[in-house]
């Protein structure tokens, strides 16, 4: 989500589970959308094209009883976004063949009883450089440093602040034009979360982190510059330089004490990266 895009007074109440849908629904939902992801790593592989693993997706998505809230959304075309190389995110699925080496990252959205769950992971294709192999650990990290200051009171900005200071410390550096959002009924919606700085760097985000309330963090960390060029599709980002990028993300809960991921990976979630089989 661009974070340009402006936060309506409607919307200042921020994401909060509404009790007509119940939290239950909400943990079903996001469950069944790392279920599809999960069935959709397990098919990546040279060879394979992004149209091939949208189509597991779209499968697995509606086999559930969901529906995958990418397709139509703004006319975006495809169930989900497939992100290669150097692309950053929104990548539209084609019938480009993965290749020994590449990076993909697919997102993942499902709409499920009225909530919707959104999650992403960036995979390795084949063999990949040690460069590459750095750049994808070192965002998985930032995710999960991001997420362990989640609980009631934090200030949203703070998440941008513990991002930033990971990626830099490794040499990478943090896309600014997209932002974490709330997200519940609606796809998007407040609070808004940028991934980058303090607000000298211009992060202005605003507001505390409140139990009851859902929302997405999902870094993109970039090998270069930070900076990203749009296609003339209007969805496709991709970095300014053409280096790498990866991103991870998580649907969370701000529960009374914490934190609960929704997103969360399961005992059956593919064992692809090499970091967690340790």
């Amino acid at each position: 989500m661009r974070e340009t895009c402006r936060s309506y007074r409607a919307e200042l109440a921020q994401a909060l589970i509404e009790p007509k849908l119940g939290l239950g629904w909400a943990q079903l939902g996001c469950t069944i959308a790392r279920e599809v992801l999960d069935a959709a790593a397990r098919i990546i592989r040279p060879g394979i094209t992004t149209d091939e693993i949208d189509e597991v997706v779209h499968q697995a998505t509606i086999a559930a009883g969901g529906y995958p809230s990418p397709l139509n959304y703004h006319f975006f075309p495809k169930s989900c976004c497939t992100s290669v190389n150097e692309v950053i995110c929104h990548g539209i699925p084609d019938a480009r063949k993965l290749e020994d080496g590449d990076i993909v990252n697919v997102d993942v959205t499902v709409y499920y009883k009225g909530v919707h769950g959104d999650l992403n992971e960036t995979f390795f294709v084949g063999e990949v450089d040690e460069a590459s192999q750095q750049l994808v650990r070192c965002t998985y990290e930032c995710l999960e440093k991001a997420i362990s200051i989640v609980k009631p009171g934090v200030r949203f900005r703070e998440v941008g602040e513990v991002i930033n200071r990971h990626a830099t410390m490794s040499g990478l550096s943090v896309v600014k034009s997209y932002c974490g959002h709330g997200i519940g009924e609606l796809f998007h919606c407040a609070p808004n979360i940028p991934h980058y700085g303090s607000i000298l760097a211009g992060n202005k985000a605003v507001g505390i982190m409140k139990a009851g309330q859902t929302f997405t963090i999902e870094p993109m960390i970039n090998a270069g510059v930070w900076r990203d060029r749009l296609w003339p599709d209007g969805w496709t980002a991709v970095t300014a330089d053409g280096k790498r990028s990866a991103q991870f993300e998580h649907t969370l809960l701000v529960t009374e004490t914490g934190v609960e991921v929704l997103t969360a990976r399961l005992p059956s979630s593919p064992k692809v990266f090499p970091w967690l089989n340790s």
